[in-house]
């Protein structure tokens, strides 16, 4: 794995703080109704994405995931001002505005969304695996999924497949404690997701999400296996969302003092605890970081905010071949 250093830390803090308000951000104006339909936050579990980006070769490797999809494209390397945009919907977003808050994709940064079929992505992120095991291209496909979608019975397919193929595909999921609303105690007779990877005889354990450094390690290893074509791992990151499952939730499920608790380890916290330690950034230093990153959002507002909405005629575009039906104008 690629050592962990003071510039490791240093960006893991630059680029988890933007995550964190870049959403922020997205809450204030879904308020304000500049944004529409559903919003799904990241806030709290920003480690996963942390930890695994330090692990990718971003030349190469892939990365699929649920609706909850924001940030992710942006470790890919895409403009965060086209995924804010995206979200307006906006034609300067990443879809041109027809995607909206849950289907971010970028093919040029190997990011295949933002699914909003529970599950649908997991048996898509091993397709994909298929096709870079076919071509030979060296490349592995990091595939998250949520608890919930653990229990869709398109896993299981997948995982077969996978096993038996020993395809280049690492199966994330994101345990946040909660389906929606619901419990993983109220959706299985156990509570250990990763166990179900001991099934298919796939190596599988459990890591702490809310930890980059333990995510970047488990990462790491699970995908130099797929490279060296050993097949998949199945990792179950232990992470928490500090806001509702939507911005519609009203969280009657869990009380205060839990979110309180896993405040007490919060990502970036911890990583800021490690920079002032270690002394990697004078308190200057770190308040400049903090400006920047609230300029950055501003600027991506600004873009959304300015950007103009798509033609009409658009919604053709996505269907249809214009020489093929020359009737569209």
């Amino acid at each position: 794995m690629k050592k962990i250093t003071k510039e490791t830390y240093i960006n893991w803090y630059k680029d988890m703080l933007f995550w964190r308000k870049f959403e922020d951000k997205l809450a204030a104006v879904y308020i304000q109704q500049k944004v529409r339909g559903f919003l799904h936050l990241y806030n709290g579990q920003e480690a996963v994405l942390a930890g695994a980006l330090h692990a990718m070769d971003l030349t190469k490797d892939k990365m699929i995931t649920a609706y909850r999809n924001h940030v992710q494209p942006i470790g890919m390397g895409v403009d965060p001002k086209r995924v804010m945009a995206e979200l307006y919907g906006k034609v300067t977003g990443t879809s041109h505005g027809m995607g909206g808050s849950m289907h971010i994709f970028s093919k040029e940064h190997r990011f295949y969304g933002g699914h909003g079929i529970v599950g649908g992505q997991i048996p898509l992120g091993a397709g994909i695996a298929f096709g870079d095991k076919y071509k030979g291209n060296d490349a592995v496909t990091l595939t998250y999924f949520g608890d919930g979608a653990a229990r869709q019975g398109s896993l299981h397919e997948a995982f077969n497949m996978a096993m038996n193929w020993k395809l280049p595909v690492v199966f994330i999921v994101e345990n946040n404690g909660y389906a929606m609303g619901t419990s993983v105690e109220r959706t299985a007779n156990h509570t250990d997701i990763w166990k179900l990877g001991l099934g298919y005889e796939m190596p599988c354990g459990p890591v702490d999400g809310m930890n980059p450094v333990k995510v970047a390690e488990a990462v790491d290893e699970a995908i130099q296996r797929a490279r060296r074509g050993d097949g998949p791992t199945f990792l179950e990151m232990k992470t928490y969302r500090y806001r509702g499952h939507s911005m519609s939730d009203a969280q009657h499920y869990r009380t205060k003092d839990e979110v309180a608790e896993y405040k007490k380890i919060d990502p970036i916290t911890q990583v800021l605890e490690i920079i002032k330690e270690e002394k990697y950034l004078t308190d200057i230093e770190i308040k400049e970081i903090n400006k920047d990153v609230k300029n950055k959002v501003s600027e991506c507002e600004k873009f959304a905010e300015e950007s103009a909405y798509p033609e009409a005629n658009q919604l053709y575009d996505m269907v249809y071949e214009q020489e093929n039906y020359p009737f569209i104008k």
